[in-house]
């Protein structure tokens, strides 16, 4: 059987496969299959294999297809440092960019840097370093003494400017004459109060795609890849970008093995934003390194009590613990899980209402995403889109608000879907060649649980 495109989700945990057929007139969803990544056996195209051959198994023919597209997450993802002027300015706006082209954000360091920072980089060994710092024709000092840091240290990997434009030609030379490859973009934070993160997000993605191997053997696809290899939290973040435009402003809230990803695509309300003290991002993206159900499930047992006390045997469980629950015990442990990632992941990324005193007396400020005005709430990854759990933690989330009145959470009155058929990163995959296309399969996909 021959399929239109077949797309492989190469994640930490597991490696999914989904083929889809009728791309440009009546796309459908027509087969997955799925497999462990196999990072541990030093090629994660063998993964790739098996999930194929399960495919195969399924059908009872073998299969082909015209086009290949991948998103990887694989070993640890897209790990980069980011480094600014400003902490709550260059270095903030920096960050969100790196984090919605689907990055996890190591380090984040304002000011000069330091020969300890160049250790500490080393350490934490990025795959990308991002450099921003100044508005433009504003400071540009800062920029220009960590660039020169930089090209001097034996640090190699690929680096992204997106700084005071005033001094781009200089930052790009400082770099090329230190023998570093370096990507120039627009500034991140041209102005005072104004974020521009699109063109960073794209860029830090482009140079994803081409320099950086993405887990080992992943190489060996680029060949064969019908579209750019992009990280998997990028491509779930467009197929929101999607849904937002059809449905209104929405949250997904996607549970994996090793972390656990919030993207909200929303400008909030009105009233709120009059009293906000800094810009947010319209899509924003956070990443819990510490809250997944299978890579970060010892982390997570340990740090929320009720797990213990509601699993005696919680010990036992991590050790037989794997990414596809054998037993009705080992489900129920790996739901609790999920439910303690998304609560906390959702009081993590959402903004705050708080009051400051002064001259005049009290005044009400807001910071961070203002989620007010969400009007659905999406559950994906293994645990939310299969689970029939799925529906109570996403009511839970939902609900927080009347926990944390303070808190800008999504209001108790929004839709929850789920993500049916685990296609949401496939989605945003096909989107890079036909956005109609992956519109139409999301619309059929999401599925209303509450």
């Amino acid at each position: 059987m021959k399929f239109d495109i077949l797309t492989a989700e190469v994640g930490s945990t597991t490696t999914v496969l989904s083929c889809f057929a009728g791309i440009g007139s009546r796309p459908e969803l027509l087969a997955q299959g799925e497999h462990y990544t196999t990072i541990d056996e030093g090629d994660v195209t063998i993964g790739i294999d098996r999930a194929i051959k399960s495919i195969e198994k399924k059908i009872g023919e073998n299969i082909e297809w015209n086009k290949l597209l991948v998103s990887s997450s694989a070993a640890g993802g897209l790990k980069m440092t980011v480094h600014g002027l400003v902490y709550d300015m260059t270095v903030k706006a920096a960050r969100e960019a790196a984090l919605g082209a689907g990055a996890i954000v190591n380090l984040a360091t304002a000011g000069k840097i330091s020969e300890e920072t160049i250790e500490e980089v080393k350490r934490i060994s990025p795959k990308l370093i991002l450099l921003s710092g100044g508005v433009d024709s504003g400071e540009s000092e800062t920029a220009i003494h960590n660039a020169m840091i930089f090209a001097k240290s034996d640090v190699d990997v690929p680096f992204v400017y997106a700084g005071n434009s005033a001094i781009t030609s200089k930052i790009e030379k400082i770099f090329k004459d230190g023998g570093k490859i370096i990507t120039v973009t627009q500034n991140v934070y041209p102005k005072v109060d104004l974020l521009n993160v699109e063109p960073v997000r794209k860029i830090i993605q482009d140079v994803f795609s081409k320099h950086i191997i993405h887990g080992p053997g992943m190489i060996k696809l680029e060949g064969k890849v019908g579209d750019k290899i992009i990280p998997t939290p990028a491509a779930v973040m467009k197929a929101v970008e999607i849904l937002q435009k059809e449905m209104g402003d929405s949250i997904v809230i996607d549970i994996g093995g090793a972390t656990t990803d919030i993207d909200s695509v929303t400008s909030g309300s009105p009233d709120i934003q009059k009293i906000l003290i800094s810009p947010e991002p319209f899509s924003k993206r956070t990443v819990e390194g510490d809250l997944g159900v299978f890579v970060n499930a010892p982390n997570v047992v340990e740090n929320f009590g009720w797990i213990k006390e509601k699993f005696h045997d919680y010990d036992t469980l991590l050790k037989e613990l794997t990414p596809y629950p054998q037993d009705q015990k080992t489900e129920d442990f790996m739901i609790a899980m999920a439910e303690a990632c998304a609560i906390e992941s959702m009081i993590r990324h959402a903004g705050e209402r708080r009051y400051l005193y002064g001259p005049s007396g009290r005044v009400e400020v807001a910071e961070g995403k203002d989620l007010t005005a969400v009007l659905n709430i999406f559950g994906t990854g293994g645990v939310l889109s299969r689970s029939k759990e799925s529906m109570k933690i996403l009511d839970k989330v939902r609900n927080l608000g009347q926990r944390y009145p303070m808190a800008l959470l999504p209001p108790k009155e929004a839709a929850l879907y789920i993500d049916s058929n685990y296609i949401f990163a496939a989605c945003g995959l096909i989107s890079q060649l036909d956005e109609e296309s992956a519109k139409k399969l999301l619309l059929k996909d999401v599925k209303r649980v509450g």
